[in-house]
Formats: C-alpha cells, sequence, structure tokens
C-alpha cells in the first residue's frame, strides 16, 4: 500500500513539474516576443513544443514571430499547424486568410474568411472588413 501511494505522489510531482515547466516557457515566451526579443523567444516556444507538441499557443506565437521576421513560409506552417490542432482558431484562420490575401491566392482567402464566419466571436468585425477587402481586392 506504501508503495502505490509513493508511486503516486512521484507519478503526480512529475506531472504537476512538466505543467509548470510549460507554462513557464510560453510566459518567458510571451515576455520575449512583446519586448520584440524574436530569437529568444522563438527558442522558448520550441521548448514548450518539444515538452507537448500539442501546444496551440506556442504554434500561434511562432506564426507571428516568422510574420514579423517576414518569413512567410514558416509563418503559413505555423498557422496550419495551429488549424489542425484547433479548427476553431480564430486567429489563427484569420491570420491565415489575410496572408492568403497578400499573396493573391483570393479563392483560399475567401474560403477561410467564410469558414470564420461559422464560428467567429472574438474577430467577427475584422472578418468582416477582411470579406470587403477580399472582394475588392478580387474584382480588380
Amino acid at each position: 500500500m506504501k508503495n502505490r501511494i509513493f508511486k503516486l505522489t512521484i507519478f503526480i510531482f512529475f506531472i504537476s513539474t512538466s505543467l509548470f515547466a510549460n507554462n513557464k516557457f510560453i510566459k518567458e515566451g510571451i515576455d520575449l516576443y512583446e519586448n520584440q526579443k524574436f530569437k529568444e523567444a522563438k527558442f522558448k516556444f520550441e521548448q514548450d513544443i518539444v515538452s507537448n507538441p500539442k501546444s496551440e499557443l506556442s504554434y500561434l506565437y511562432l506564426s507571428k514571430i516568422f510574420k514579423k521576421l517576414d518569413k512567410k513560409k514558416l509563418e503559413e506552417q505555423n498557422l496550419n499547424t495551429v488549424i489542425l490542432l484547433n479548427p476553431k482558431n480564430e486567429e489563427a484562420t484569420f491570420n491565415l486568410a489575410k496572408l492568403k490575401l497578400n499573396s493573391s491566392d483570393y479563392l483560399k482567402s475567401r474560403e477561410l474568411n467564410e469558414k470564420l464566419s461559422t464560428f467567429c466571436s472574438k474577430f467577427c468585425k475584422k472578418n468582416k472588413k477582411l470579406k470587403i477587402e477580399i472582394d475588392n481586392l478580387s474584382k480588380k
């Protein structure tokens, strides 16, 4: 009986330590990102992904970093990963629609915009403005 309790205690300790480390990487990464220390922030988000491969927030911030660094392919890859992990992530869907619009992929941008319309709550106003922008640019 004591052995079971000991094993359970050790297990809970490792789980809580792992969760704390993940939150620490994300918090440090966000702080570095906000201070425009993109290289260091990127490293923190990558550390988080190593310990938690389904870290939606880390992939989202990596996409933001790559946007700032003007690395469109890497930005797109990370946005696609966020959407794969959570198909209803408004920010990732909006940002990918915007990215597609900027690369003149009006069809994909419109598709993402329409998809976002079905579940938006925070990005509805931005999404409506984006729809107008897509319509205007695709007519040219």
